[in-house]
C-alpha cells in the first residue's frame, strides 16, 4: 500500500527493450527509463522518449501495484524518492536519463546512461535504507 503522505515516492522503470537501433549499444536490460508517480489518488507514468513525452494518469484502483506489475513485465523497478534542492541543472541533451534525473532533484553530471543511473540509484537507496 502506498503512503499517501509521501509525495517524495517514485518509481524509475528501466526497460530492456528499444526500437531505436541507435540505442542497441546500451547495456541489456537498460535501453530506456521513466518514473512512476503517485500522488496518493492516482498512478503517473511520465515517459519521454524520443519523438514526444507521454505522461498518464492510470485510472486503476490506488491499490493496483504498478510498479509491481511493471516489474512481472520483465523491467528492473526501482522504488526512490525526489530530492529538493536550490541548484542550478547542468545543461544537457534532452533524453529519458536526463529527464528522470529531473523529476527526482538528481544533479550529477556524469550519469548519462540507464543502467548509470541505475547503479546510482541503488546506491543513494542503501544510504537511505533502501527507500
Amino acid at each position: 500500500m502506498i503512503n499517501n503522505n509521501s509525495s517524495n515516492n517514485a518509481w524509475v522503470v528501466f526497460c530492456k527493450n528499444t526500437d531505436l537501433r541507435i540505442l542497441k549499444f546500451l547495456k541489456s536490460g537498460f535501453k530506456h527509463c521513466f518514473v512512476i508517480l503517485n500522488d496518493g489518488d492516482n498512478w503517473i507514468t511520465y515517459d519521454p522518449m524520443s519523438s514526444f513525452t507521454d505522461i498518464m494518469v492510470h485510472k486503476t484502483p490506488i491499490s493496483f501495484d504498478l510498479p509491481g506489475w511493471f516489474a512481472k513485465r520483465g523491467d528492473k523497478v526501482i522504488r526512490t524518492f525526489k530530492v529538493k534542492h536550490n541548484n542550478v541543472v547542468p545543461l544537457s541533451f534532452y533524453t529519458c536519463v536526463e529527464s528522470v534525473k529531473r523529476i527526482l532533484g538528481i544533479n550529477k553530471v556524469f550519469i548519462l546512461t540507464p543502467y548509470q543511473l541505475y547503479k546510482y540509484l541503488i546506491k543513494i537507496n542503501l544510504k537511505k535504507g533502501d527507500c
